[in-house]
C-alpha cells in the first residue's frame, strides 16, 4: 500500500537539463549535477543555489551519473561510459580539475555503467554496477553481473555485496555507515538493507517495495530516514522499511540533502527547492 503523497512547499531553483548525481556543495551553497545524456554526452554542471546561474565544469564527463564527495571533498563520479570509452568510477578535485580513475574493473573484467555510489564514515566508497549502459544500447554486452561494490580507497580493494541483484541502482548508508541500502530497479522493485561490517556487506533483506520502475535516487537523511525517488516524486520510510508518506514532485529522478534539511530535486528540466519539514 502506498501512502499518498503530500504537496510539500517547493520552489523551482532553475530550469536547466539536471538529471542525476545531485551533490550539495555546503561552502558555496551551491549543488552539481550531471546533464541529461544527449547521445553519449553527459556534462557536469554546477548551480550557485544564491544566484540561480549555472555552468558548467565538465564538458564531456563519459556519460557520467552518480556522484558523491569524498571524506576530502573531492568529487566521485560514476562514469558509465561508452561504445569507445571504458565505464569506471572516478575521483574528481574540484580545485585543480584533475581526475584519477579509482575502479574500473572487479576481478579483471571491466565494469558494466555505474550508476550511483556513497562514502561510508570510515572512508569506504559503495557504487552499483548495472547494466543499464548494455540495455540502452551505449555499452558493450556486460562481463559481469548487476552489482554493488565496497571499494577501500586505501588498499585498493573491492568486495561485491552479496545479493543477486536485477537492476541496482539508488545507494545509501545510514548515519551511523551500520547499514547499507540499495534500490533495485529490477523486477521487483525492492529496497534493500544490509548490515556493514569492517570489509563489506552482509545479511541482504528486503526492506521494502517501491513504486513502478522505482526506486532510484535514494538517501538517508539525520534520522534514519529513507527517501527514494518514486514515479510520484519522493517516498519516505522508516529505518525498518515502514512508509511514513511521499513527497508529490513528478519526474524526480534524485536529489541532495542542503542546509536546514531542505531536499534538491533533479527533473531533467529543472532544480526544484523542497522543504519536506513536518512529513
Amino acid at each position: 500500500m502506498i501512502a499518498a503523497p503530500v504537496i510539500a512547499p517547493r520552489v523551482r531553483v532553475a530550469v536547466t537539463d539536471a538529471h542525476e548525481g545531485p551533490v550539495y556543495l555546503a561552502e558555496a551553497n551551491a549543488l552539481l549535477f550531471t546533464s541529461v545524456r544527449r547521445g553519449t554526452r553527459v556534462a557536469i554542471r554546477r548551480l550557485d543555489l544564491d544566484s540561480g546561474i549555472v555552468t558548467t565544469v565538465v564538458e564531456d564527463a563519459n556519460a557520467a551519473n552518480g556522484m558523491a564527495l569524498d571524506r576530502q571533498g573531492r568529487l566521485l563520479v560514476c562514469e558509465q561510459g561508452t561504445l569507445g570509452s571504458p565505464a569506471r568510477l572516478t575521483r574528481l578535485d574540484l580545485r585543480t580539475r584533475r581526475s584519477e580513475t579509482l575502479v574500473d574493473a572487479v576481478a579483471g573484467r571491466p565494469l558494466s555503467s555505474p550508476n550511483d555510489v556513497t562514502v561510508g564514515p570510515d572512508g569506504a566508497i559503495w557504487f552499483t554496477d548495472p547494466s543499464y549502459g548494455h540495455v540502452q544500447g551505449f555499452r558493450p554486452a556486460p562481463q559481469l553481473p548487476d552489482g554493488a561494490y565496497r571499494f577501500d580507497p586505501v588498499t585498493g580493494n573491492v568486495a561485491a555485496v552479496p545479493w543477486e541483484f536485477d537492476k541496482p541502482n539508488g545507494i545509501a548508508l545510514s548515519p551511523d555507515g551500520s547499514k547499507l541500502y540499495v534500490s533495485d530497479n529490477g523486477e521487483p522493485h525492492h529496497l534493500l538493507a544490509f548490515d556493514v561490517t569492517a570489509r563489506g556487506a552482509t545479511n541482504g533483506r528486503v526492506l521494502a517495495v517501491g513504486t513502478p520502475e522505482h526506486p532510484d535516487g535514494l538517501k538517508a537523511d539525520r534520522d534514519g530516514r529513507l527517501y527514494a525517488s518514486a514515479a510520484h516524486g519522493l517516498q519516505v520510510f522508516a529505518p525498518d522499511g515502514a512508509e511514513l508518506g511521499g513527497i508529490a514532485l513528478p519526474g524526480a529522478v534524485n536529489f541532495a540533502f542542503g542546509r536546514h534539511g531542505r531536499l534538491y530535486v533533479t527533473t531533467d528540466t529543472a532544480v526544484w527547492a523542497v522543504d519536506p519539514k513536518g512529513l
